[in-house]
């Protein structure tokens, strides 16, 4: 049995790769952006799943998680489910937090990514990124960078499994009830690099589709960005990876 934390698991993905974790008898820890998000997870609580609150735009209360988990049980992995499209800061939910996660909560071997198909189309440039989120942001250069941070991550924590996922334009919330993928499938490889004991399971630094590994945008292995991303984040947030 593995203790997992899963970000953002309110609703959607998040919410099924939870409730798949404690069906397989894992011990999870779900996230909820504020109380209201949190009563909708009432019901994985009540199994025995742990519970953090905590808005991702706040780089207070991400560190104030980070905070109360260090306190707790070690944790084994740590799904990095949360992210926004539109509507909310993109870069502090979708970049700042995992990374602040990350370079705080150094305990976990198997860190899962969460990154998307639109990652393609992302601009390899930190000139002039709005971090603090103050303005809209760029979503295909936030998934580009965490998928760049899962592959920094890999290369710099030896130890570590470090992987980035597309799930697929599934129909959730964020998607959008047209969205063409399968919902059952979008939460399955998240699962699978966070738990499994399979050979494909057990390697990192991957981009993964559907339990297949792809090949990201060329700028994701190029080992200057990687560097010059972490060295970015770091100043921004003061914590080191």
């Amino acid at each position: 049995m593995s203790r997992i934390l899963v970000t953002g698991s309110a609703d959607g993905l998040g919410r099924a790769a939870a409730a798949a974790l404690m069906s397989a008898g894992h011990d999870v820890v779900v996230h909820a952006r504020n109380p209201d998000r949190a009563q909708a997870l009432e019901a994985l609580v009540d199994r025995g799943a742990g519970l953090v609150i905590g808005d991702f735009t706040d780089r207070d209360s991400v560190r104030r998680i980070a905070a109360e988990l260090d306190d707790a049980a070690p944790l084994d992995a740590v799904i990095h489910n949360a992210g926004v499209w539109s509507g909310r800061p993109v870069m502090p939910v979708n970049v700042i937090a995992p990374y602040l996660l990350t370079a705080l909560l150094p305990g976990p071997r198997r860190l899962v990514y969460l990154s998307s198909g639109s990652h393609y189309s992302g601009h390899p440039s930190l000139k002039g990124i709005d971090w603090r989120g103050s303005s809209a942001g760029s979503y295909s250069d936030s998934k580009l960078f965490v998928t760049t941070l899962a592959a920094a991550v890999a290369r710099l924590r030896p130890g570590v499994l470090s992987n980035a996922v597309d799930p697929g334009w599934v129909p959730t919330k964020m998607g959008g009830p047209g969205a063409p993928d399968d919902l059952e499938l979008g939460h399955r490889t998240q699962v699978w690099l966070a738990t499994s004991d399979e050979p494909e399971a057990l390697t990192t630094g991957g981009y993964w589709y559907h339990r297949e590994r792809q090949q990201p945008h060329r700028a994701v292995h190029d080992e200057a960005f990687q560097d010059r991303l972490v060295e970015t984040l770091a100043e921004e947030t003061g914590a080191e990876l």
